[in-house]
């Protein structure tokens, strides 16, 4: 089941269906091996799964007492994030199709490791998985200046991280993590 929840009151209901839930981040093109993890996680604690995409060129402009989120783009193409949702609903469908696990995706803006934290207080959620960063000097550089979005939400909020890694692990023989 997908849904991008459309208006305030859809997603209050949604809400209290999902209480409990584990969430995963997703980017697209993101390794299949942590929505592999997040759904064995969901299905493990018999809680529905929420993919969340993060939208982080868009930021919240306010938000509702019922908790809806309203949100302006930073740029003026905003066709990229809808794209990039598409895109993470496509790949979550196809990884989780024939589970059985009741899913979700909700597309959230602004920066990642808030916008994961805000929702898993909506959701009371019980676990929150998300990927390691790729190895390379541009992630090195991005995570030198917003810092590790796992890292972030390990020390923001109450809920147990699940990091997952993406590449294979670097050798121990291998003094540097990031080579490039």
């Amino acid at each position: 089941m997908t849904d991008n929840t459309s208006t305030p009151s859809d997603e209050a209901a949604q809400n209290a269906t999902l209480q409990k839930a584990v969430i995963v981040g997703m980017q697209p093109g993101q390794a299949k091996r942590v929505i592999d993890e997040a759904a064995r996680f969901a299905r493990l604690l018999r809680v529905p799964l929420v993919v969340a995409h993060v939208d982080v060129t868009r930021f919240v402009t306010y938000e509702d007492p019922d908790g809806y989120v309203h949100s302006a783009p930073i740029d003026i193409n905003f066709e990229a994030g809808t794209a990039e949702f598409e895109a993470v609903q496509s790949e979550a469908a196809a990884a989780l199709d024939g589970t059985g696990l009741t899913w979700t995706a909700r597309q959230l803006v602004g920066d990642p490791a808030l916008a994961i934290k805000a929702l898993a207080n909506k959701l009371d959620a019980q676990l929150i998985v998300v990927g390691t960063r790729k190895r390379g000097i541009g992630e090195s550089i991005r995570e030198f200046f917003t810092g590790s979005v796992a890292a972030r939400l390990a020390h923001r909020q109450h809920r147990s991280v699940l990091v997952v890694p993406l590449e294979e692990p670097v050798p121990d023989s291998q003094p540097e993590i990031w080579t490039e």
